[in-house]
């Protein structure tokens, strides 16, 4: 009798340990998983506040304000712009072939 109540104190203390250690474990699993639905949510927002950043940064009356303000760009005027004239690009026939890169001819 004295060794099935040493053995079954045994058992019982080993399995209380390992009680208290699977709830520390489930706790601090729960904690972390916490934490990280916390950082997504703050990703998610960051990631609302960027899309809409670069939405209001590709207006293209903002563009036109900043290469007025910060690059002194004025838009083309008639007056001002210069036609070159003599320059002629080769044409070629819309359906003639034309050879391959790197083929020998």
């Amino acid at each position: 009798m004295n060794r099935l109540t040493f053995f079954l104190l045994a058992a019982l203390l080993f399995c209380a340990l390992s009680l208290v250690s699977a709830q520390h474990q489930a706790r601090t699993l729960f904690v972390a998983m916490e934490r990280a639905q916390s950082e997504e949510k703050q990703l998610d927002i960051d990631w609302s506040r960027l899309q809409y950043q670069q939405s209001s940064l590709s207006k293209s009356a903002r563009i036109a304000e900043a290469a007025r303000t910060q690059l002194k760009m004025s838009p083309a005027l008639a007056g001002r712009t210069q036609y070159l004239q003599g320059v002629v690009l080769p044409s070629t026939p819309p359906d003639a072939e034309q050879p391959a890169e790197g083929a020998a001819k």
